[in-house]
């Protein structure tokens, strides 16, 4: 019984350590997404009134000013997505939440006749148990969480 106990508390912190991973979090606070092959361009996603806002980014994470540049976005279940209403601004990009647990797809344009780099987050709204952040901004690294996950899993709470 006691080597049941512990393989299922070692595949349940596995699992939590495998799904956790470092998030990059930008100058506002938000999530970092990757828009380029060699990291000169980033969008910042952050939470305001109900909408996504991305913000462009350069390499240096400074405010990039939106001009040719277009996004496209999909969200929803894994596996059902529907594509999302996007608003472009000065500065980037406005685009309707998805619900906790769902997954936001971006597709993000330098200009008309470039390749789109797509780019993917799980709005995970859980607090990690290491720092208490809502998941999808956690900067924890995957061990941190994975001794969180463990001591909970020895106290019984």
């Amino acid at each position: 019984m006691k080597s049941k106990l512990i393989a299922l508390v070692l595949a349940l912190t596995t699992s939590f350590a495998l799904a956790h991973g470092e998030v990059e979090l930008g100058p506002n606070g938000g999530r970092i997404l990757e828009f380029s092959k060699n990291e000169t361009m980033h969008g910042e996603v952050t939470l305001k009134d109900g909408k996504f806002s991305i913000a462009l980014l350069d390499k240096d994470m400074k405010a990039v000013a939106v001009a040719d540049q277009t996004l496209t976005a999909n969200g929803g279940p894994n596996g059902k997505a529907v594509k999302l209403a996007v608003e472009k601004t000065a500065t980037g990009f406005n685009v309707p939440s998805v619900k906790p647990g769902e997954w936001l797809i971006v597709q993000f344009k330098p200009d008309a006749k470039s390749k789109a780099i797509t780019a993917r987050m799980e709005y995970n709204t859980a607090n990690c148990e290491a720092c208490s952040s809502p998941e999808w901004l956690c900067q924890c690294s995957a061990n941190k969480a994975k001794e969180a996950a463990e001591k909970k899993a020895k106290s019984g709470k």
